[in-house]
């Protein structure tokens, strides 16, 4: 069973290996290897089982016992990551919402269910390590924990990471041992891990919702005029470097995200669907083709257009959500397809 698994999946709690497959399905058997992979008969994967880890002040050298809970049946766990610090990144999906106190939220309990929507929440598991969270993003956390606020680099850091990347001024950074819970959404989550042997991450404004390890999150200029003007999104995007793992917040589920590895080749988007890229790998805008008249009768106009060697990851369904939630809404979808994307040409971006 080992040399089907890839060693990339694979997570340590509760003094066990865990890894799931592609179906789902969860496996696990002892750190120190002494048995084989066996599943996991709860179905719940790691988070399903508590773990007691015992901690000692610094101070007073009093030991305490800090409990990470297991979810129960209400939520599952369907994405996790293990930073190389040891924090534990995950993303809970409940599994359904029972509550109603009136006809109205009864009503709109069903049509999300029937939707197939669910509500999600991102846990954080600190052993001794520390997390940087958004400004309001959190919503509770349990255990030997301490949150400081800062510039995280100083007055100029911060406002430049404000005015130009559409970060926050202050960095709210949360330390110690115990879970931490960000505020549910029936929005979407990407876990990236992020090492100091592979290039760093450029993303849209606003992606970033937190990261464990040791991150930088900061500003980088668009490299081409073209793109500042016509990218749609503006002169300045979020870079993310370091050693660690961040949680963005994306328009698509997971699913749906496609990534592209580049190598020394030229990826072409018609639209703003691009989520994120490597730094290495190149932005720009340009013609679909050189000459005028080719440009008018092929109908694209301008191109978002990445080149270099990296990844870069697309949304490509990201459209069809922006047209489902415009007035025409399926009858967009039943008219001549055209870019699923926004408009390049405006400069601008849809949200």
């Amino acid at each position: 069973m080992l040399n089907m698994m890839s060693s990339e999946g694979i997570t340590q709690h509760a003094g066990m290996d865990w890894w799931q497959s592609d179906e789902g399905i969860w496996y696990t058997r002892p750190i120190d290897g002494s048995s084989d992979w066996v599943v996991d008969q709860s179905g719940l994967g790691p988070s399903g089982i508590s773990q007691a880890v015992q901690i000692t002040d610094v101070e007073s050298g009093q030991q305490s016992t800090v409990t990470f809970s297991g979810p129960g049946e209400k939520y599952r766990v369907i994405d996790t990551v293990t930073a190389p610090d040891g924090t534990v990144v995950e993303i809970l999906e409940f599994k359904e919402l029972l509550g109603s106190s009136d006809v109205r939220t009864a009503e709109m309990l069903y049509f999300t269910k029937r939707s197939g929507a669910k509500l999600k929440m991102i846990r954080i598991r600190l052993s001794g390590s520390k997390v940087r969270v958004e400004p309001g993003a959190l919503y509770f956390m349990k255990g030997h924990l301490e949150m400081k606020s800062s510039t995280a680099g100083g007055m100029l850091k911060g406002l430049k990471r404000k005015m130009l990347s559409g970060e926050t001024f202050f960095v709210n950074e949360i330390h110690g041992v115990g879970e931490i819970y960000l505020e549910p959404t029936f929005g979407h989550f990407f876990l990236h891990k992020l090492n100091p042997n592979e290039p760093g991450v450029i993303c849209d404004k606003g992606m970033f919702y937190a990261g464990a390890g040791d991150l930088t999150v900061g500003a980088k200029m668009q490299g081409k005029l073209s793109a500042g003007i016509f990218g749609g999104e503006g002169w300045f995007q979020t870079h993310i470097t370091g050693n660690g793992v961040a949680v963005l917040y994306v328009p698509v589920p997971k699913e749906e995200v496609m990534m592209y590895n580049l190598d020394n080749e030229k990826l072409s988007v018609d639209g703003n669907f691009a989520l994120m890229r490597h730094d290495s790998v190149a932005f720009k805008v340009e013609k679909s083709s050189k000459g005028i008249m080719s440009t008018l009768v092929s109908g694209e106009g301008l191109l978002q257009t990445f080149v270099g060697s990296g990844k870069v990851w697309i949304a490509p369904t990201q459209g069809v959500y922006e047209k489902l939630t415009s007035a025409k809404g399926l009858t967009n979808l039943a008219d001549n397809p055209s870019s699923m994307g926004t408009n390049v040409k405006l400069g601008k971006k849809k949200r």
